[in-house]
């Protein structure tokens, strides 16, 4: 008998738990030659989904890890791996815009000997055409800087085997891209479609334009590459010889006794110039600011404690 273990990370989803857990478990429970667990990361919530999850508890092989603080997405997920005791791993959102019904797919591309199995959103019911198109072309400059793949559609919800997971796990990165990670890896990779769906209740804590996404973003590009490093040098490279070209032109207009260029030109070229180094410097900064976290010595999250399920007392 082989254990798959789902990894919930969420935030005040009182609203969806009951459904998901009884969705995941029906789906979950005509499975052949397998038994399951539930790993839920509190991401300090503040409304009734701890309470709820206890009295789940009750009926459903839910492990519940509650941490001291928000600490997001990353940490969570990862705290939840640390935790998952399957053979294979699957994570998936908590809000029902992923169906549980496809696990059992992802489980039969795992059985091929496939290690990492994405799904892929064929459609995103429910979001507006100004977050895909954001979303869409946010991909295509990670994908443009990164020295790793990522599928435009691939979102979090993806099994990982053991092996794969167990190579994840010793990589010691502070705040993972965790999208990212399960490609990096590397091993046999499948992919599966399917319709995502609207949120079926609550608020979602994404926020397209939020600092976190932001982070998240800067995240993508900078945790798999030195491209934008690169990228610094070459238009350093290239404002050099503008600057080269700029001191021959008012050279040869000052020997023809010609105008030369005054404080609006100045002005221009001065913004040009300061453009490039605050972009450089920020590049810079952003690897800095990484190696920081690295070294700073801080966990990534802490765990204010943890509710098992206990079999024997069910």
């Amino acid at each position: 008998m082989k254990l798959i273990s789902i990894v919930f990370s969420f935030k005040n989803e009182e609203t969806n738990i009951k459904e998901l857990v009884e969705r995941v478990s029906n789906t979950l429970t005509k499975l052949k030659n397998w038994k399951y667990e539930l790993i839920f990361v509190n991401d300090s919530s503040t409304d009734g989904s701890e309470l709820l999850l206890e009295e789940l508890q009750k009926n459903y092989p839910i492990n519940i890890i509650n941490m001291s603080r928000t600490f997001g997405l990353g940490p969570c997920v990862l705290a939840g791996f640390k935790h998952a005791k399957g053979d294979c791993i699957v994570y998936m959102d908590s809000d029902l815009q992923d169906p549980p019904e496809i696990i059992p797919k992802l489980i039969d591309e795992h059985k091929k000997g496939y290690a990492v199995v994405h799904t892929v959103r064929t459609k995103r019911l429910g979001e507006s055409k100004i977050k895909l198109w954001l979303t869409k072309m946010g991909y295509k400059i990670i994908n443009f800087f990164s020295n790793i793949p990522l599928e435009t559609e691939a979102g979090d919800f993806k099994l990982i085997s053991r092996k794969a997971m167990d190579e994840i796990l010793k990589l010691k990165e502070l705040n993972p891209y965790v999208r990212g990670l399960s490609v990096w890896v590397g091993f046999k990779q499948s992919f599966v479609n399917y319709e995502r769906q609207p949120r079926a209740a609550g608020k979602t804590n994404f926020s397209l334009f939020s600092i976190t996404t932001y982070f998240a973003f800067l995240s993508g590009i900078t945790s798999y590459s030195l491209k934008p490093l690169y990228l610094g040098i070459l238009l350093g490279f290239f404002s050099l010889i503008f600057s080269f070209i700029l001191i021959l032109y008012a050279l040869y207009l000052k020997f023809n006794s010609l105008a030369v260029p005054g404080s609006t030109g100045i002005i221009i070229t001065v913004s040009f110039f300061s453009g490039i180094l605050l972009l450089n410097l920020g590049i810079i900064g952003m690897y800095i600011a990484r190696i920081f976290e690295q070294t700073s010595g801080r966990s990534s999250y802490i765990i204010k404690n943890i509710k098992r399920y206990n079999k024997s007392e069910n």
